[in-house]
């Protein structure tokens, strides 16, 4: 999303903001995996979209993250959310998206030499594809209750898109989280690249951040590939789509350089119908 959100915000007229619900979950998620109460909390997020920080948490003036840590390294056996937690014991700072997501973003947990480190860290490595059938599944019904259901009714959830409309439509301040270009928003990261921040609609701008350096190096490992496919989008250059590979984190740690450019050359002859030629 960061990478589509920053294209368009760089190369179109159209206005954009890119949206993630892993935001607004974020801290619910951490308190309820140590079994701490989630009322009254705030926080204070920001990053790159499936990787921007919990940089603050608190209730009622109170730092919770001493508290949050020490219940985590207390925790006996599996559970869901492990990636996550050993990110926030290395680095400091929960991470918004999820343990099998943030397994792929970094070099660090899906090893080839290491396959132990899957049922350690409890890596469900087919739970996306597994989504994906079911979410195609719910479509379906969903398109049957839509369209025969006439006592069908609905109810307001935390996505982002109505609160957005009504602040708009009404000129009351909504905050969300949202995806924008790094017009000096975050200070240690790349001005081109799209950048997860508290922002206020309402026409007054975004909410300045900062993020400590060693979570801003991880965003970094993944903008740069973000970056990249941007060009590779906007030029059709297949030396840009190689690069872009070449740099992702997970990819660079398992492949050899023939073996990326073998990977991409497959996969675009396998999608060449829904591409366009890249020379």
């Amino acid at each position: 999303m960061a990478t589509i959100t920053g294209a368009m915000l760089r190369h179109t007229e159209v206005k954009t903001v890119g949206l993630c619900h892993s935001v607004q979950v974020c801290a619910e998620t951490l308190l309820k995996s140590v079994d701490m109460p989630t009322d009254d909390v705030q926080f204070h997020i920001a990053g790159i979209n499936h990787m921007a920080w919990l940089l603050d948490i608190r209730r009622h003036g109170e730092d919770l993250y001493p508290e949050i840590k020490r219940r985590a390294s207390a925790l006996q056996g599996k559970h869901d959310d492990m990636v996550r937690h050993e990110i926030m014991k290395i680095f400091g700072y929960y991470v918004t998206e999820s343990s099998e997501h943030n397994a792929e973003y970094m070099p660090y947990w899906i090893k080839r030499n290491y396959p132990e480190l899957i049922e350690r860290f409890n890596i469900p490595l087919d739970e996306y594809p597994r989504r994906c059938i079911e979410q195609i599944e719910q479509w379906q019904q969903q398109k049957v209750a839509l369209t025969h259901d006439t006592s069908l009714t609905h109810s307001r959830t935390h996505e982002y898109a109505s609160y957005i409309i009504e602040a708009m439509e009404t000129d009351r301040p909504y905050k969300i989280g949202g995806n924008v270009l790094n017009t000096g928003l975050i200070a240690n990261l790349p001005s081109e690249a799209c950048v997860e921040v508290p922002c206020l609609v309402d026409g007054q701008g975004v909410t300045p951040c900062y993020v400590g350096e060693q979570l801003a190096a991880l965003n970094r490992t993944n903008i740069n590939t973000q970056l990249l496919t941007v060009e590779a989008a906007v030029t059709r250059k297949r030396e840009a789509i190689y690069h872009a590979a070449l740099l992702d984190p997970h990819t660079s740690a398992e492949l050899s350089i023939d073996d990326i450019r073998k990977l991409c050359d497959e996969l675009i002859e396998a999608h060449s119908n829904w591409l366009p030629a890249y020379h």
